[in-house]
């Protein structure tokens, strides 16, 4: 009786990848993104004294990075610097 408990799991796991399967891609890019825009601002901590550029690493601010690209790296520090 569990294994077939298991497998209907299994089975229905298996149904919802591949119904749900562009949401998930979508949730995982963002995610690789995100990731790399947490490494862009790590980087820009790292220099920021040296080009005098600092903002912070933070979930917020990776999100706005990983979404937006180049342009939201922008908008983040034309924000920090009308809020100053």
């Amino acid at each position: 009786m569990s294994m077939q408990l298991i497998g209907l799991a299994a089975l229905i796991a298996l149904l919802g990848l591949l119904v749900f399967r562009r949401a998930f891609r979508a949730l995982l890019m963002l995610g690789v993104r995100t990731m790399a825009g947490a490494l862009v601002l790590a980087a820009t901590a790292a220099l920021g004294g040296w080009t005098g550029v600092a903002l912070g690493v933070n979930l917020f601010n990776a999100l706005v990075i990983g979404l937006l690209g180049a342009p939201g790296f922008g908008l983040l520090l034309l924000l920090q610097w009308a809020l100053r």
